[in-house]
């Protein structure tokens, strides 16, 4: 009888200073440690790099419970595996039962990364500590981000993305096409904006797609940084994306990977990352 076997769909958080995605996935001792039957192997929805940090990311997996017990509740396997992971840098959010054929990584509608850049950071100690590690810190005061909206809207909609994609093992297997569906560049402020001695301005630029290719994001954001600095006009930005080309990519211009947080996977049309069916 397969009844106490259960597939979940988990959402965690981690910060990418200690932790990359493959690291993640390769913890199936927190996973034995609910002693399943079965060898647990976890499937994560978005890969990041080292470095980079997810605010919700996604995973599912399989378990079946020793001597026949009933699955899991929802709320136990969440309390279960923070007690685990209570040492790291991990938490986990929430679960949900899923339908044996859900697939964390193929079933998800979107993600949403968030890229945090602080300005007119001249030396590293001007940084509030809570921000160490946590954002791309400018010596500039100010960018110019009317041209940088400009650009970021050339970057919207379907796209060759090979110009932004670093060059990585899986480049035979994606295709390079990607659709962006939102690229928005707004104020954003630091963590503990009403404690710090100063006003710190803060930029987020927030990137929404089906999915990424390797590195795509951070390449996408230094490029929008350049034009903002005056380093890059418009219409060489267009020219970059149009080469279709990663050499094409001015070199050492990526954004740094501590700025960047995943922040949702969606799951339906809806938006919502919550509604994942139910399984009763």
């Amino acid at each position: 009888t397969m009844h106490n076997w259960a597939r979940y769909l988990v959402f965690f958080q981690y910060t990418g200073t200690r932790y990359r995605w493959v690291l993640v996935s390769q913890r199936d001792w927190l996973l034995l440690l609910l002693k399943p039957l079965n060898p647990v192997s976890l499937t994560v929805s978005s890969r990041t790099d080292t470095g980079v940090h997810a605010l919700s990311n996604s995973a599912h997996f399989d378990l079946l419970r020793k001597n026949d017990k009933p699955p899991f509740s929802e709320d136990i396997l969440v309390e279960a595996l923070n007690f685990h992971l209570r040492s790291e840098q991990i938490r986990v959010t929430r679960a949900r039962r899923v339908p044996d054929d859900f697939h964390a990584r193929f079933r998800a509608q979107a993600r949403t990364y968030v890229y945090r850049i602080a300005l007119g950071i001249r030396h590293y100690s001007l940084l509030p500590i809570t921000e160490h590690d946590l954002c791309w810190s400018l010596r500039n005061t100010e960018l110019d981000v009317g041209a940088m909206r400009e650009a970021a809207a050339l970057l919207v909609g379907v796209h060759d993305f090979s110009s932004f994609r670093a060059v990585n093992s899986d480049m035979l297997f994606k295709s390079p096409v990607k659709t962006l569906d939102v690229a928005r560049i707004e104020p954003g402020g630091s963590f503990t904006q009403a404690h710090f001695h100063r006003e710190l301005p803060f930029l987020e630029l927030t990137f929404t797609s089906r999915s990424f290719l390797y590195k795509q994001v951070r390449r996408m954001t230094g490029a929008l940084v350049a034009v903002g600095q005056g380093k890059l006009s418009v219409p060489q930005l267009k020219e970059i994306l149009e080469a279709r080309d990663s050499l094409a990519y001015p070199q050492g211009l990526a954004a740094p990977a501590q700025g960047l947080f995943l922040t949702r996977v969606d799951y339906r049309e809806t938006g919502e990352d919550a509604e994942v069916k139910p399984v009763r």
